[in-house]
């Protein structure tokens, strides 16, 4: 296992969380696919809390059937709180006058509204770690 992974299942035993993965179909994930992904959902769990999201695996890997590993959700989950729709939009690049920029704005808050329900701010800062 590579420096990365092992990051990524430390932190998963220092904050007791299971991860547990899924597949759920081969299809287009993002709206600009051009070509279908595997799509995972993943779950992560904490005592009683439990939470699972969507998650599309790269091309790469899906042409290998590699399934996701702790590192390859962790890395790419939202770990960052944004509030400010215009700010959003400046730092990634968006339209502020996109219905398509506003869609991904609310997604990105409702995935790290679900990492804040599992992890306090030094555990998430930990989190931030993971890239």
């Amino acid at each position: 296992m590579d420096e990365y992974n092992q990051q990524a299942e430390k932190f998963l035993k220092e904050t007791k969380t299971e991860f547990k993965v899924k597949f759920v179909k081969n299809g287009l994930y993002f709206d600009d696919d051009k070509e279908p992904r595997d799509i995972y959902l993943i779950t992560l769990k904490r005592g009683e809390r439990e939470f699972s999201f969507k998650f599309g695996q790269s091309i790469n890997n899906t042409e290998k059937q590699i399934k996701p590993t702790a590192y390859d959700f962790l890395s790419c989950v939202e770990k960052y709180e944004h509030i400010d729709f215009e700010d959003f939009c400046n730092e990634f690049g968006y339209d502020d006058d996109s219905r398509k920029a506003e869609k991904t704005f609310k997604a990105v808050q409702e995935e790290f509204n679900k990492i804040r329900m599992l992890f306090n701010n030094t555990e998430i800062e930990k989190l931030q770690e993971i890239q």
